[in-house]
């Protein structure tokens, strides 16, 4: 009797091992990054993870080092990385995808871009539409708002990695001598920017996709040159006290490929999600309007998830199933 009870037993703890755990008992858990796109990637993930798959989820609040960290240890106490920026991620997606290949990612990226940009209706009324229109002393004097004979434009917030990057920009065009960055809070400016847009007045600012700014606004991109090989050389204030004379950047920035991340330990313990973050393909127009839903309207993002993915069956569909 003993024998057959030790027999069954083990027979029991060999499947157990074999199955591995089911879905439900795993909680599979989200790095919840603090800006407004990623927070609403990761709503969504959790959205179809509960709804679709039968599973649990969780948004744990960390930053990027954390995140991958916590991929890479493998164990679920933080198993996806919504929003990663490439090249800006570069460093850790070498550690941890290309060298120690413990986090794996999504198939498909979505383009990130970084632009500057007017309002459509200044292009089509004043036919603003490259770096060279920018030299033009009557569009200058259309941007120009204290009469100073510089016109005005948004670089960023101070602090900003890409406030510098845009006056080096301006410099490297020939366009300091007629313009002057005006670096406010980001907040300001996006108030400033919803009064000049309701009468019609000129703004020319720095951006990038996917923000909700355009799912609420009509702006285009200022069409600069191509990016090439060697068009840019950027200091920052850190690397050299002359950093703004030193730095070149006469091109159009490169897009940035953005991915999904996820610990590679999900392919034993939770497989049908690790396909899901394999499969999933993200649309930048979808997710600005993710980020106006969440971020401008303020609205509870696991609301706006969940009716996303009820609207959306046949997208959800190709995520999970391939």
């Amino acid at each position: 009797m003993k024998t057959l009870l030790k027999s069954t037993l083990a027979g029991a703890v060999m499947t157990a091992v074999a199955s591995g755990p089911s879905l439900a008992e795993e909680t599979i858990a989200i790095g919840e990054l603090s800006w407004d796109g990623a927070r609403a990637i990761g709503y969504v993930m959790k959205g179809v993870i509960e709804l679709k798959l039968g599973g649990k989820a969780e948004m744990k609040k960390a930053e990027a080092a954390v995140i991958f960290a916590g991929m890479d240890k493998g164990d679920g106490g933080l198993d996806v990385y919504t929003d990663v920026w490439m090249p800006n991620q570069g460093e850790k997606w070498a550690t941890y995808i290309d060298e120690r290949g413990t986090v794996d990612h999504n198939t498909t990226p979505y383009q990130g871009t970084q632009r500057i940009f007017i309002p459509k209706y200044v292009q089509e009324e004043y036919g603003v539409r490259t770096i060279e229109d920018l030299k033009k002393d009557e569009v200058v004097e259309m941007f120009d708002s204290d009469g100073n004979g510089k016109g005005e434009y948004w670089p960023g917030a101070p602090g900003w990695n890409s406030t510098n990057m845009w006056m080096i920009k301006f410099r490297s065009y020939g366009l300091d001598a007629k313009w002057e960055a005006v670096s406010i809070d980001d907040a300001i400016f996006k108030a400033q920017l919803n009064s000049a847009y309701k009468k019609k007045e000129p703004m020319l600012f720095y951006y990038w996709t996917p923000e909700w700014l355009h799912a609420a606004y009509d702006i285009v991109p200022i069409e600069e040159p191509a990016f090439t090989e060697g068009c840019m050389e950027v200091y920052q204030p850190k690397d050299r006290e002359d950093w703004l004379e030193a730095s070149t950047f006469n091109c159009a920035s490169e897009n940035a490929q953005v991915w999904v991340a996820f610990s590679k330990s999900l392919y034993e313990r939770a497989p049908k999600v690790a396909k899901f973050l394999k499969n999933i393909q993200l649309d930048p127009d979808t997710v600005n309007g993710w980020i106006l839903a969440v971020g401008r309207d303020k609205l509870d993002p696991q609301d706006v998830a969940e009716e996303w993915i009820e609207e959306n069956p046949e997208i959800v569909e190709k995520w999970i199933n391939g």
